[in-house]
């Protein structure tokens, strides 16, 4: 059974950092979303099974960064300059039946496997 586990959120002030990880019990293509109170869940930036391209909504272009680590299957999501607008709980994915070859995925309905999701609260 695949396990996702987030982790890594917090509460921090406008313009600060925080760095999630996901740790998965294999290697997928994986997303990060997020859901904001009253608010349907988005898309927030993706990577490739092999790690060479990734994808990223525009509001957190130039301040988020995805990348992964393949020795101990494990995502990150790299948050700069915080903004109160980023306040949501933060949920990895993945898709399995993925390789070298996969492309990028997106979309909610793409992913099998989800987290448990990891609040992150930015303050002004």
């Amino acid at each position: 059974q695949v396990q996702l586990v987030e982790s890594g959120g917090g509460l921090v002030q406008a313009g600060d950092s925080l760095r999630l990880a996901c740790a998965s019990s294999g290697r997928y293509a994986m997303a990060w979303f997020r859901q904001a109170p009253g608010k349907e869940r988005e898309f927030v930036s993706a990577i490739t099974w092999s790690g060479t391209k990734t994808y990223y909504r525009d509001s957190v272009k130039g301040r988020f960064t995805i990348s992964r680590d393949n020795t101990d299957n494990t995502v990150y999501l790299e948050m700069n300059s915080l903004k109160r607008e980023d306040t949501a709980v933060y949920y990895c994915a993945a898709r399995e039946g993925t390789s070298w070859s996969s492309p990028l995925y997106t979309k909610e309905w793409e992913f099998d496997y989800w987290g448990q999701g990891t609040q992150v609260t930015v303050s002004s």
